[in-house]
């Protein structure tokens, strides 16, 4: 077993049980498969190192903190604002983490997993640790997320969403079913409920949501 630092990355699909339910298993395995590849296809420039897959979830490891940042930053900015597509959540933590047999256990592993799970559809959320050891970084500012208290973690931990310079805040709108991102021009539902306008990636969702709107408002 050896031990080295280094920036550990969880990224996943926000809402996979929602999707899932909503569109089915096949098409859920078909979205994970897709939502690997295109992950994997970004790892050669950062020369990082996909972990490994558990459930909807991809964990990788990069060397730098900075090129961890930047490509959570295309993980998440990349893979949502289409039409159906899904939104995806990405955490990460810079630290050491003890090696065995190609997987990597820790006290930095377990946080960068709680970071992410606290982030949500879309946003990239960095420890004030991994921030400050990329702090001018080009293209890139830090917005404070405040200090949370994270599961199995002892101390509160400081918080900042990663945004690229100049995005925009408009965001697609999320089918409130199956969490997939929505065009509203192409969308094939819409339904106005309690004064809010609410849009489907299907009329299957747009259905179920009809039936019982409580309980996805």
């Amino acid at each position: 077993m050896t031990e080295s630092a280094a920036s550990f990355v969880f990224a996943d699909i926000a809402g996979f049980t929602a999707l899932t339910e909503a569109h089915g298993d096949e098409e859920a395995l078909a979205l994970i498969t897709e939502f690997s590849a295109a992950i994997a296809a970004e790892l050669p420039p950062v020369q990082g190192e996909h972990v490994k897959t558990i459930g909807d979830a991809v964990m990788l490891r990069i060397p730098d903190p900075a090129d961890a940042i930047l490509l959570g930053i295309r993980i998440a900015r990349g893979m949502l604002g289409e039409h159906g597509a899904p939104s995806i959540r990405v955490g990460l933590h810079h630290g050491p983490a003890v090696e065995r047999n190609g997987d990597y256990f820790g006290a930095t592993v377990n946080l960068a997993a709680r970071v992410s799970a606290m982030a949500a559809g879309g946003e990239v959320l960095v420890s004030g640790h991994t921030a400050a050891l990329a702090p001018e970084l080009d293209g890139v500012v830090y917005e404070s997320r405040g200090r949370h208290e994270l599961r199995n973690v002892r101390e509160p931990v400081e918080l900042f969403a990663a945004l690229p310079v100049g995005a925009s805040s408009d965001r697609l709108p999320i089918d409130p079913v199956c969490r997939m991102a929505v065009d509203p021009e192409r969308a094939p539902g819409r339904l106005l409920h309690a004064g809010t306008a609410y849009f489907f990636c299907s009329l299957t969702c747009a259905g179920e949501f009809a039936q019982n709107p409580a309980r996805f408002s």
